[in-house]
């Protein structure tokens, strides 16, 4: 979002924009991360985690965010409903950092990621993250490389995509 404030004369523009830790929840069947040709991380049945930190982020955002995806009700029962979490079918986790959910594309074709955070703010709160979601879910959590060049293979299940912010929690 961005908020434009004008003087009187339209002189003064002081544009201010309004950042969220953003995640995008996919279902998968399974899931790898390949880092300069080596497995790091594969999971079975569960979630494959892209989450994008900006620096106006702090722990009250992990936190709403870990609590949100460890009880989001998108695996079937046994009526075939999306009525089970990823605790109620003790399903796995695979978290990658993405710097680029923040792409700012307003001007031109190439993005922009002025949006995104620093390493020194992001990387606190991405292990923050992991750490808080592999408690909430009682077993480790898969993950990447902060900052690294990495290959991620999924199996979509369904397919089943939630995108999520904490600046916009609906």
């Amino acid at each position: 979002m961005t908020i434009f404030i004008h003087d009187f004369l339209g002189c003064i523009r002081i544009i201010f924009y309004l950042c969220r830790m953003r995640a995008v929840i996919q279902r998968v069947s399974k899931a790898s991360v390949t880092i300069e040709g080596a497995v790091k991380s594969a999971i079975g049945k569960g979630f494959l985690v892209l989450i994008g930190i900006c620096d106006e982020d702090t722990l009250e955002d992990v936190e709403w965010l870990v609590k949100k995806i460890a009880n989001l009700r998108v695996f079937d029962d046994e009526n075939a409903v999306m009525n089970r979490s990823i605790l109620d079918m003790e399903g796995e986790i695979l978290v990658i950092s993405q710097f680029t959910l923040f792409a700012s594309y307003k001007k031109g074709n190439r993005p922009s990621w002025f949006r995104a955070g620093s390493h020194e703010h992001s990387i606190p709160l991405y292990e923050a993250f992991c750490q808080q979601l592999s408690e909430a879910i009682g077993k480790p959590v898969g993950t990447g490389e902060f900052g690294a060049d990495m290959k991620v293979e999924l199996l979509n299940d369904g397919p089943v995509t939630i995108c999520m912010d904490t600046k916009n929690k609906e």
